[in-house]
Protein backbone atom coordinates (compact mmCIF):
# COMPACT_ATOMS: atom_id res chain seq x y z
CA UNK A 1 0.00 0.00 0.00
CA UNK A 2 1.39 3.38 -1.00
CA UNK A 3 2.04 6.01 1.63
CA UNK A 4 1.10 9.63 0.89
CA UNK A 5 2.38 12.41 3.15
CA UNK A 6 1.14 16.02 3.02
CA UNK A 7 3.83 18.11 4.72
CA UNK A 8 2.09 21.50 5.00
CA UNK A 9 -1.67 21.05 4.90
CA UNK A 10 -2.31 24.37 6.68
CA UNK A 11 -1.44 26.09 3.39
CA UNK A 12 -5.00 25.17 2.37
CA UNK A 13 -7.98 26.57 4.24
CA UNK A 14 -9.84 24.18 6.53
CA UNK A 15 -13.00 24.68 4.46
CA UNK A 16 -11.44 22.98 1.42
CA UNK A 17 -12.74 19.48 0.73
CA UNK A 18 -9.70 17.32 -0.03
CA UNK A 19 -10.98 13.98 -1.28
CA UNK A 20 -8.69 10.97 -1.09
CA UNK A 21 -7.00 9.24 -4.06
CA UNK A 22 -8.78 6.32 -5.73
CA UNK A 23 -6.10 3.67 -5.14
CA UNK A 24 -5.26 1.89 -1.85
CA UNK A 25 -3.03 4.12 0.27
CA UNK A 26 -2.09 5.30 3.74
CA UNK A 27 -2.52 9.06 4.23
CA UNK A 28 -0.54 11.19 6.68
CA UNK A 29 -1.01 14.95 7.02
CA UNK A 30 1.01 17.54 8.94
CA UNK A 31 -0.13 21.17 9.35
CA UNK A 32 3.45 22.40 8.83
CA UNK A 33 6.92 20.90 8.53
CA UNK A 34 10.26 22.39 9.55
CA UNK A 35 13.33 21.79 7.35
CA UNK A 36 14.81 19.20 9.75
CA UNK A 37 11.52 17.26 9.77
CA UNK A 38 11.27 16.73 6.00
CA UNK A 39 13.38 13.56 5.76
CA UNK A 40 12.01 11.82 8.89
CA UNK A 41 8.42 12.44 7.83
CA UNK A 42 8.99 11.27 4.24
CA UNK A 43 11.23 8.29 5.01
CA UNK A 44 8.46 5.77 4.27
CA UNK A 45 6.58 7.88 1.74
CA UNK A 46 5.97 7.00 -1.90
CA UNK A 47 4.24 10.32 -2.61
CA UNK A 48 4.88 13.68 -0.97
CA UNK A 49 2.45 16.61 -1.17
CA UNK A 50 3.99 20.01 -0.53
CA UNK A 51 3.10 23.64 -1.07
CA UNK A 52 5.98 25.77 0.29
CA UNK A 53 8.21 23.17 1.96
CA UNK A 54 11.67 23.08 0.37
CA UNK A 55 13.13 19.84 -0.96
CA UNK A 56 16.60 19.72 -2.51
CA UNK A 57 19.31 17.27 -3.46
CA UNK A 58 20.26 16.48 0.15
CA UNK A 59 16.71 15.51 1.10
CA UNK A 60 16.20 13.47 -2.05
CA UNK A 61 19.41 11.53 -1.44
CA UNK A 62 18.00 10.42 1.90
CA UNK A 63 14.63 9.39 0.40
CA UNK A 64 15.28 6.58 -2.12
CA UNK A 65 11.69 5.35 -1.91
CA UNK A 66 10.09 8.63 -2.93
CA UNK A 67 8.44 8.41 -6.35
CA UNK A 68 6.33 11.57 -6.72
CA UNK A 69 6.28 15.10 -5.34
CA UNK A 70 2.82 16.59 -5.91
CA UNK A 71 2.93 20.35 -5.61
CA UNK A 72 -0.19 21.94 -4.13
CA UNK A 73 0.73 25.09 -6.06
CA UNK A 74 1.86 26.25 -9.48
CA UNK A 75 5.27 27.64 -8.53
CA UNK A 76 8.15 25.21 -8.09
CA UNK A 77 10.97 27.48 -6.86
CA UNK A 78 10.97 25.58 -3.54
CA UNK A 79 12.08 22.42 -5.39
CA UNK A 80 15.40 21.49 -6.98
CA UNK A 81 13.96 20.15 -10.23
CA UNK A 82 17.36 19.07 -11.57
CA UNK A 83 17.91 17.00 -8.43
CA UNK A 84 14.43 15.48 -8.88
CA UNK A 85 15.34 14.44 -12.43
CA UNK A 86 18.61 12.93 -11.29
CA UNK A 87 16.83 11.02 -8.50
CA UNK A 88 14.06 9.93 -10.90
CA UNK A 89 11.39 11.51 -8.71
CA UNK A 90 8.42 12.76 -10.71
CA UNK A 91 7.02 16.24 -10.01
CA UNK A 92 3.59 17.59 -10.94
CA UNK A 93 2.04 20.96 -10.22
CA UNK A 94 -1.32 22.74 -10.29
CA UNK A 95 -2.30 24.75 -13.36
CA UNK A 96 -4.98 27.22 -14.40
CA UNK A 97 -6.92 26.92 -11.14
CA UNK A 98 -6.90 30.59 -10.12
CA UNK A 99 -7.91 32.06 -13.47
CA UNK A 100 -10.67 34.30 -12.07
CA UNK A 101 -9.21 34.92 -8.61
CA UNK A 102 -5.75 36.40 -9.36
CA UNK A 103 -6.81 38.84 -12.10
CA UNK A 104 -9.80 39.95 -10.02
CA UNK A 105 -7.44 40.63 -7.12
CA UNK A 106 -5.11 42.59 -9.39
CA UNK A 107 -8.07 44.59 -10.67
CA UNK A 108 -9.22 45.25 -7.09
CA UNK A 109 -5.79 46.64 -6.20
CA UNK A 110 -5.81 48.84 -9.30
CA UNK A 111 -9.26 50.21 -8.49
CA UNK A 112 -8.53 50.76 -4.80
CA UNK A 113 -5.34 52.68 -5.59
CA UNK A 114 -6.68 54.72 -8.50
CA UNK A 115 -9.64 55.85 -6.38
CA UNK A 116 -7.64 56.20 -3.15
CA UNK A 117 -10.16 54.09 -1.22
CA UNK A 118 -7.93 53.49 1.80
CA UNK A 119 -7.05 57.18 2.14
CA UNK A 120 -10.74 58.12 1.97
CA UNK A 121 -11.58 55.54 4.63
CA UNK A 122 -8.93 57.00 6.92
CA UNK A 123 -10.30 60.51 6.38
CA UNK A 124 -13.75 59.31 7.39
CA UNK A 125 -12.37 57.69 10.53
CA UNK A 126 -10.78 61.05 11.38
CA UNK A 127 -14.13 62.86 11.05
CA UNK A 128 -13.23 64.84 7.95
CA UNK A 129 -16.70 64.52 6.39
CA UNK A 130 -18.35 66.10 9.38
CA UNK A 131 -15.66 68.79 9.56
CA UNK A 132 -16.11 69.72 5.89
CA UNK A 133 -19.72 70.85 6.32
CA UNK A 134 -20.41 69.82 2.69
CA UNK A 135 -22.03 66.86 0.99
CA UNK A 136 -18.51 65.78 -0.08
CA UNK A 137 -14.91 66.88 0.32
CA UNK A 138 -11.77 66.58 -1.82
CA UNK A 139 -8.85 65.43 0.30
CA UNK A 140 -7.58 62.78 -2.09
CA UNK A 141 -7.28 62.62 -5.89
CA UNK A 142 -9.40 60.11 -7.83
CA UNK A 143 -8.31 58.80 -11.22
CA UNK A 144 -10.41 56.85 -13.72
CA UNK A 145 -8.88 53.68 -15.17
CA UNK A 146 -11.01 54.10 -18.30
CA UNK A 147 -8.81 55.35 -21.13
CA UNK A 148 -5.56 54.55 -19.29
CA UNK A 149 -2.87 52.16 -20.53
CA UNK A 150 -2.28 48.92 -18.62
CA UNK A 151 1.13 47.36 -19.20
CA UNK A 152 1.24 43.65 -18.35
CA UNK A 153 4.52 41.79 -17.88
CA UNK A 154 3.76 38.14 -18.57
CA UNK A 155 1.31 37.05 -21.25
CA UNK A 156 0.30 33.74 -19.75
CA UNK A 157 -3.16 32.65 -18.66
CA UNK A 158 -3.37 35.12 -15.76
CA UNK A 159 -1.85 38.06 -17.60
CA UNK A 160 -4.26 37.62 -20.48
CA UNK A 161 -7.20 37.20 -18.10
CA UNK A 162 -6.35 40.54 -16.49
CA UNK A 163 -6.02 42.08 -19.95
CA UNK A 164 -9.51 40.92 -20.89
CA UNK A 165 -10.97 42.45 -17.73
CA UNK A 166 -9.12 45.71 -18.27
CA UNK A 167 -10.40 45.96 -21.83
CA UNK A 168 -13.89 45.53 -20.40
CA UNK A 169 -13.60 48.75 -18.40
CA UNK A 170 -12.13 50.71 -21.29
CA UNK A 171 -8.40 50.44 -20.67
CA UNK A 172 -5.79 50.11 -23.40
CA UNK A 173 -3.75 46.93 -22.86
CA UNK A 174 -0.17 46.23 -23.90
CA UNK A 175 2.17 43.40 -22.95
CA UNK A 176 5.92 43.30 -22.46
CA UNK A 177 7.83 41.92 -25.41
CA UNK A 178 8.87 38.32 -24.87
CA UNK A 179 12.55 37.67 -24.26
CA UNK A 180 12.20 34.32 -26.03
CA UNK A 181 10.26 35.35 -29.13
CA UNK A 182 11.21 38.91 -30.01
CA UNK A 183 9.20 39.15 -33.21
CA UNK A 184 7.12 42.31 -33.29
CA UNK A 185 3.50 41.85 -32.25
CA UNK A 186 0.77 44.45 -32.24
CA UNK A 187 0.04 44.28 -28.51
CA UNK A 188 3.66 43.96 -27.30
CA UNK A 189 6.22 46.63 -26.48
CA UNK A 190 9.86 46.50 -25.34
CA UNK A 191 9.99 46.60 -21.55
CA UNK A 192 11.43 50.10 -21.23
CA UNK A 193 8.83 51.52 -23.60
CA UNK A 194 6.06 49.70 -21.76
CA UNK A 195 7.22 51.08 -18.40
CA UNK A 196 7.48 54.64 -19.69
CA UNK A 197 4.12 54.71 -21.46
CA UNK A 198 1.82 52.81 -19.07
CA UNK A 199 -0.42 54.22 -16.35
CA UNK A 200 -0.51 50.87 -14.56
CA UNK A 201 2.10 48.07 -14.65
CA UNK A 202 1.02 44.61 -13.49
CA UNK A 203 3.43 41.68 -13.01
CA UNK A 204 2.34 38.16 -13.98
CA UNK A 205 5.62 36.41 -14.77
CA UNK A 206 7.48 33.62 -12.95
CA UNK A 207 10.48 34.28 -10.74
CA UNK A 208 13.62 33.22 -12.61
CA UNK A 209 17.26 34.39 -12.54
CA UNK A 210 16.31 36.74 -15.40
CA UNK A 211 13.21 38.21 -13.75
CA UNK A 212 14.59 38.58 -10.21
CA UNK A 213 14.55 42.32 -9.40
CA UNK A 214 13.16 42.90 -12.89
CA UNK A 215 11.75 46.18 -11.60
CA UNK A 216 14.51 48.06 -9.82
CA UNK A 217 15.60 51.64 -9.29
CA UNK A 218 16.24 52.22 -13.02
CA UNK A 219 12.91 50.76 -14.09
CA UNK A 220 10.95 52.66 -11.43
CA UNK A 221 12.61 55.80 -12.71
CA UNK A 222 11.22 55.13 -16.18
CA UNK A 223 7.62 54.99 -14.93
CA UNK A 224 5.26 57.96 -14.92
CA UNK A 225 5.09 59.77 -11.57
CA UNK A 226 1.37 58.93 -11.47
CA UNK A 227 1.78 55.27 -12.47
CA UNK A 228 0.67 52.32 -10.33
CA UNK A 229 2.70 49.13 -9.88
CA UNK A 230 0.84 45.87 -9.16
CA UNK A 231 2.56 42.62 -8.17
CA UNK A 232 0.41 39.54 -7.71
CA UNK A 233 3.07 37.35 -9.31
CA UNK A 234 6.09 36.49 -7.20
CA UNK A 235 8.06 38.15 -4.44
CA UNK A 236 11.46 39.08 -5.77
CA UNK A 237 10.27 40.44 -9.11
CA UNK A 238 10.64 43.94 -7.65
CA UNK A 239 13.59 45.42 -5.76
CA UNK A 240 11.56 46.12 -2.62
CA UNK A 241 14.01 48.61 -1.11
CA UNK A 242 13.96 50.61 -4.35
CA UNK A 243 10.15 50.54 -4.26
CA UNK A 244 10.12 51.85 -0.68
CA UNK A 245 12.34 54.73 -1.72
CA UNK A 246 10.21 55.46 -4.81
CA UNK A 247 7.05 55.62 -2.68
CA UNK A 248 8.75 57.83 -0.13
CA UNK A 249 10.00 60.20 -2.84
CA UNK A 250 6.65 60.38 -4.64
CA UNK A 251 8.37 58.89 -7.68
CA UNK A 252 5.35 56.72 -8.61
CA UNK A 253 1.65 57.05 -7.95
CA UNK A 254 1.27 53.96 -5.79
CA UNK A 255 1.70 50.20 -5.57
CA UNK A 256 -0.36 47.15 -4.67
CA UNK A 257 1.43 43.92 -3.73
CA UNK A 258 0.19 40.46 -2.77
CA UNK A 259 3.65 38.87 -2.54
CA UNK A 260 6.96 39.54 -0.80
CA UNK A 261 10.50 38.25 -1.15
CA UNK A 262 10.19 36.79 2.36
CA UNK A 263 6.84 35.41 3.49
CA UNK A 264 5.72 36.27 6.05
CA UNK A 265 7.82 39.45 5.97
CA UNK A 266 9.44 40.63 9.23
CA UNK A 267 8.35 43.98 10.63
CA UNK A 268 11.45 45.72 9.25
CA UNK A 269 10.86 44.40 5.72
CA UNK A 270 10.64 47.16 3.06
CA UNK A 271 7.06 46.25 2.19
CA UNK A 272 6.00 46.40 5.83
CA UNK A 273 7.67 49.81 6.11
CA UNK A 274 5.83 50.91 2.95
CA UNK A 275 2.51 50.43 4.73
CA UNK A 276 3.03 53.88 6.26
CA UNK A 277 2.09 55.34 2.87
CA UNK A 278 -1.62 55.58 1.97
CA UNK A 279 -0.85 54.75 -1.67
CA UNK A 280 0.59 51.32 -0.86
CA UNK A 281 -1.50 48.17 -0.31
CA UNK A 282 -0.10 44.82 0.83
CA UNK A 283 -2.20 41.66 1.05
CA UNK A 284 -0.81 38.37 2.48
CA UNK A 285 -0.38 36.25 -0.69
CA UNK A 286 -4.12 35.61 -1.01
CA UNK A 287 -4.79 36.70 -4.60
CA UNK A 288 -5.18 33.02 -5.51
CA UNK A 289 -7.24 32.09 -2.46
CA UNK A 290 -10.88 32.55 -3.36
CA UNK A 291 -13.07 29.71 -2.07
CA UNK A 292 -13.63 28.53 -5.62
CA UNK A 293 -9.94 28.58 -6.57
CA UNK A 294 -8.83 26.67 -3.49
CA UNK A 295 -11.36 23.94 -4.20
CA UNK A 296 -10.20 23.70 -7.81
CA UNK A 297 -6.62 23.40 -6.56
CA UNK A 298 -7.52 20.62 -4.13
CA UNK A 299 -9.46 18.68 -6.75
CA UNK A 300 -6.66 18.98 -9.30
CA UNK A 301 -4.05 17.95 -6.72
CA UNK A 302 -5.76 14.61 -6.16
CA UNK A 303 -6.43 14.20 -9.89
CA UNK A 304 -2.69 14.60 -10.53
CA UNK A 305 -1.89 11.91 -7.96
CA UNK A 306 -4.50 9.56 -9.44
CA UNK A 307 -3.04 10.14 -12.91
CA UNK A 308 0.46 9.31 -11.68
CA UNK A 309 -0.74 6.09 -10.06
CA UNK A 310 -2.47 5.14 -13.34
CA UNK A 311 0.69 5.78 -15.35
CA UNK A 312 -0.53 8.97 -17.03
CA UNK A 313 1.64 12.07 -17.39
CA UNK A 314 -0.48 14.95 -16.13
CA UNK A 315 0.88 18.42 -15.30
CA UNK A 316 4.40 17.03 -15.05
CA UNK A 317 7.37 19.31 -14.44
CA UNK A 318 9.65 16.26 -14.11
Amino acid sequence: MQQIVFLDSDTLDASVRLHRPDFPHHWLSYPATAPDQVVPRLREADIAIINKVRIGAAELAALPGLRLIALAATGSDNLDLDACRAAKVAVCNIRNYSGPSVPEHAMALMLALSRNLFAWRQSLLEGRWQQSGQFCFFDHPIQDLHGKRLGIIGKGTLGQALGERALGIGMEVRYAQSQVDKEAQGDRLPLDELLASSDVISLHCPLTPYTRNLIGERELGLMKPTALLINVGRGGLVDEQALLQALGNGQIGGAGFDVASQEPPPQDHPLMQALQYPNFILTPHVAWASDESMQRLADQLIDNINAFAAGRRQHRLV
